[in-house]
């Protein structure tokens, strides 16, 4: 049977340009040309010149200078880093500067760090923000869009206020949209618990784009907003990385997170960009690799197929693999939607041009997504790191959608028409035999 790859949000398939790098790495260190790149000997050096080339590649393609860029495991541990690290300024208690040495001292009850994170975050982002701060969560609408209009009244609202005492831990049941057991709090709300919480405001968090519907985030205004009030920003980007324009260094904000394979690299390998001048204490301490500011010999083979990845996309530009992903999932939707009982999640125009999230009436997404498995079409249900839970979609709760019924589909620079064929046909299919059988 032939197989149709459509979950390329959770992972796209491997760039040959990447591939090729990789195994030129790989057959020089079965050679012999294995050395520490941080050693000063000839051989550390030929791998550090490896590194330093893939590190200018990301920069380039990301639009910053290559010191800006550390090297992490993936995205997750760049935005653990990240989140870490402003809790740790915040507090002006050094990452690891307790005696476990594992991470930000535990809050306490009298002035927990204020982190902002929206419902509709990642759970890399939502996670660490949660168990090193005290979370309070903007406005979402009804397509997954973060309300920046709400993030600036808490920061304005947060200058003027006196710091309180009050009792923290969760944020209180605010009067902002209501989802499925979630209740995003409206702007007041949010500034009357940033001034009760009695900490300092560490970090807002901002995806560029949401991973599970696709709906791009107004980033540029709430970084613009956090950077008027000295306020420190963190933007996963994550999931916009290869399949939007971005220009990082005229974004301005002090953290970004990006991952190697969701853009055609290996996993494994991500990056954390750091703003100019902003110094933090590192997330995993030991050496001093990438500077001082994650320990650990880097990922040498990975790193470079990182890298190759990103000038391969940055040599062909965004725009080409954007259309062609923009017409297979509108041809997919349309096929979806004949179908009748199915509707789409999230913005119709402002997303990410390769997901496309479907909610499907009278039948279950497993179901779904199991009969589409059998017909050689790979889909997913939810996000990917919550579909082992089998737990509703936060997403689609704080959108106050149906989070228990989502498909998402979504194409990658492999992906061809007969793919989406294959989905169109076998979509309509498997719905109906579902329908058919529940009577």
């Amino acid at each position: 049977m032939t197989r149709h790859y459509l979950d390329h949000a959770s992972t796209t398939r491997l760039r040959p340009e990447a591939a090729q790098a990789m195994a030129e790495a790989v057959g020089r260190l079965a050679a012999g040309e294995a050395g520490d790149p941080a050693r000063l000997h000839a051989e550390g050096r030929l791998v550090r010149e490896a590194v330093e080339a893939a590190r200018a590649q990301v920069a380039s393609f990301l639009g910053v200078r290559p010191r800006q860029v550390v090297f992490t495991a993936g995205a997750t541990e760049a935005a653990n880093a990240a989140i870490f690290g402003a809790v740790a300024r915040a507090t002006g208690d050094p990452v690891g500067a307790k005696a476990a040495g594992t991470g930000p001292p535990p809050r306490t009850a009298a002035s927990p760090p204020v982190v902002v994170c929206a419902a509709v975050e990642h759970s890399c982002v939502r996670d660490p923000s949660r168990r090193w701060g005290a979370v309070r969560e903007p406005t979402v609408d009804a397509e997954g869009r973060i309300d920046p209009g709400s993030v600036v009244a808490s920061l304005d609202d947060l200058a003027r206020a006196p710091v309180g005492r009050a009792p923290v831990g969760r944020a209180p049941v605010g009067r902002g949209h209501v989802g499925r057991g979630h209740v995003a709090p409206s702007p007041s709300t949010i500034a009357e618990d940033l001034a009760a919480a009695g900490g300092p405001l560490a970090l807002v968090n901002c995806q560029w784009a949401n991973h599970e519907v696709g709906t791009i985030q107004p980033v540029a205004e709430i970084v613009a907003a956090c950077r008027g009030h000295s306020i420190p920003v963190h933007v996963d980007a994550a999931a916009a990385a290869g399949h939007v324009p971005m220009d990082l260094g005229a974004l301005d904000a002090d953290f970004v997170s990006v991952s190697s394979h969701k853009l055609g690299g290996p996993p494994g390998a991500g990056a954390l960009v750091i703003r100019r001048g902003l110094r933090v204490d590192p997330l995993v301490i030991g050496g001093d690799q990438e500077r001082g500011r994650r320990a650990g010999m880097e990922n040498v083979v990975g790193i470079v197929g990182f890298g190759a990845a990103a000038a391969a996309i940055e040599h062909r530009g965004v725009g080409g693999e954007a259309e062609v992903a923009r017409k297979q999932t509108e041809r997919a939707v349309a096929a979806a939607l004949a179908v009748g009982g199915v509707r789409t999640f999230g913005a119709s125009d402002d997303r990410l041009p390769h997901v496309v999230c479907l909610g499907i009436n009278d039948v279950e997404p497993e179901a779904v997504l199991l009969g589409l498995d059998q017909e050689g079409v790979a889909v997913h249900s939810g996000s990917a790191c919550s579909s082992e839970a089998l737990e509703p979609s936060p997403v689609l709760a704080a959108m106050g959608a149906d989070a228990d019924h989502s498909l998402r589909v979504s194409v990658g620079w492999s992906t061809t028409d007969a793919d989406v064929d294959a989905f169109c046909a076998a979509f309509a299919r498997v719905v109906g035999r579902l329908r058919a059988l529940a009577g």
